[in-house]
């Protein structure tokens, strides 16, 4: 800690006066927390003077921290060289760009643990921890260093918040290898591929595609290159091109259909709820869901019928899987299990898509062609779609098929251990298959289905505590499916921690 007081007394010396009452208060906590340090030490009876090495994720960061205020960072003048009071500003904003995260994560650990130990009437040994960083005066220095980075940053370039940007994400970056970088006492259940043996067991990871990948749903963008690549309606069209409506026909059609299958697949959600939340059954979800299947084919075949999917050119496809754009972490994520050492596991995409070359081309071109892709496919005449589309996943049950026959498929010599990320009604039974269903997204009628029949969804966070609590009182760590409960997440950043860790 002592690099962080160095931090703020360097502070003190470039600051205007009107930040000084600030900082000096943030130093004061830094002495109150060196002292708290001090304390708990002496109840846990450690011997400091015995520990002759430093974790070297501490060495690192602390490193930053004075390499920072010091301008020996690029882009950071030192101290020495800063002739002007703007100048100084500007470092000092640099250095709480650095040192900031470091309090909002404090400030926030504290506030969740705090949060976890509600119902825990057992004194916790790290109690006194917990007290100082959820203290009202710790949580008020977090929100006053911030709002002084904030206040220090309005004259800042646009360049000069970049860097900024970076040694903030430096700095939490550092935070979260100091943080894992801990030896642990008792076994855990995260990151999940902790205990992954590469030749006794094999992971696989199934995902949705569209809205659990893609921020916007494939069929839009397919419909929307239609139209732009469609022949106005004064045009002549070429004998050896085949018949297209008009671009305008081709929107108004296009509209109709949009508005026709949200309004009756409402209808068809509605009509599957029973009137009372029941108990948990697979088998009753599964058969509820089938007339949700017979509604997704009648759509399907409306839009085949229109004809407005006829002579979209694979090439525009493939340039619009390029640039199709991907939840933030998504693509990071499936980069890492792809290429992760030592460990076995594949990756298999269900998706409702009309077309997988969209999919194949997205994923492609962010060099993951190891993804197996599972979707409806175009015909084509040489590259001109003809309308039709050769069916292969249409329904939840289709889905869950396609599931099943791939994990029959699998290597029945290796242990499978099976991850289903899904955001939509179509994926719930693929969900509850799998060892473990994770779901993305906040779509109402995958919560509301759900609730109904029984499902639990359940913040992945606390339900991982919970699992450890388990786990270290002598429960099993294994996960199993089918057991009705679901875990929910905000982001792709929880699942790749959660997964693979950092």
């Amino acid at each position: 800690m002592l690099p962080k007081i160095l931090i703020f007394l360097r502070l003190l010396l470039m600051h205007d006066d009107d930040a000084k009452p600030v900082i000096s208060k943030l130093r004061t906590d830094i002495l109150d927390e060196l002292k708290l340090h001090d304390s708990l030490v002496q109840e846990w009876s450690t011997d400091l003077a015995k520990v002759d090495v430093v974790n070297s994720a501490t060495v690192k960061y602390t490193d930053f921290l004075l390499a920072t205020a010091s301008g020996k960072v690029e882009g950071v003048k030192a101290p020495g060289k800063l002739a002007t009071p703007f100048e100084r500003t500007k470092v000092a904003a640099y250095t709480l760009g650095a040192m900031t995260p470091c309090m909002r994560l404090y400030a926030f650990l504290g506030k969740e643990f705090q949060e976890l130990q509600k119902d825990n009437e057992d004194s916790h040994p790290y109690q006194k921890w917990i007290d100082n960083y959820t203290s009202e005066s710790f949580q008020a220095s977090a929100v006053q260093t911030e709002e002084l980075l904030d206040k220090l940053s309005v004259s800042l370039t646009g360049e000069e918040l970049d860097i900024i940007e970076k040694l903030y994400h430096q700095a939490m970056k550092l935070e979260i290898e100091f943080f894992t970088s801990q030896p642990l006492f008792q076994p855990t259940v995260v990151p999940l591929m902790k205990e992954h043996n590469p030749e006794e067991d094999q992971f696989m990871i199934f995902s949705d595609f569209d809205l659990t990948c893609t921020v916007v749903d494939s069929s839009a963008i397919l419909a929307e290159i239609a139209i732009v690549t469609a022949p106005k309606s004064d045009q002549n069209q070429l004998e050896t091109q085949l018949a297209r409506m008009s671009s305008a026909d081709l929107r108004s059609t296009w509209g109709v259909l949009s508005r026709q299958f949200t309004e009756e697949y409402e209808q068809c959600i509605e009509s599957i709820l029973p009137i009372e939340k029941v108990d948990f059954n697979y088998e009753h979800l599964h058969n509820a869901l089938e007339q949700l299947s017979d509604f997704e084919k009648k759509a399907n075949n409306r839009v085949i019928e229109s004809g407005v999917l006829k002579g979209i050119n694979l090439e525009d496809i493939k340039k619009a899987g390029e640039r199709l754009l991907l939840h933030e972490g998504c693509t990071a994520f499936f980069k890492n299990v792809v290429t992760k050492e030592n460990l076995n596991a594949n990756v298999h995409i269900l998706s409702y898509c009309w077309c997988g070359d969209l999919i194949r081309s997205a994923f492609s071109a962010r060099d993951l062609h190891q993804i197996n892709v599972h979707a409806n496919e175009f015909t084509f005449e040489g590259s001109i779609s003809t309308g039709e589309i050769v069916k292969k996943l249409e329904s939840p049950i289709d889905k869950v098929q396609a599931f099943n026959d791939i994990i029959s498929n699998s290597n029945k010599d290796k242990k499978s251990l099976t991850v289903y990320i899904g955001d939509s009604v179509g994926d719930l039974l693929c969900l509850l298959e799998a060892d473990i269903g994770i779901v993305v997204g906040s779509s109402s009628s995958l919560r509301r289905v759900g609730t109904q029949f029984g499902v639990s969804f359940i913040p992945l966070y606390p339900g991982l505590v919970k699992k450890q609590k388990e786990n270290v009182e002598g429960g099993s760590s294994c996960w199993k499916g089918s057991n009705g409960i679901l875990y929910t997440v905000s982001s792709w950043a929880e699942i790749h921690a959660f997964i693979l860790g950092w």
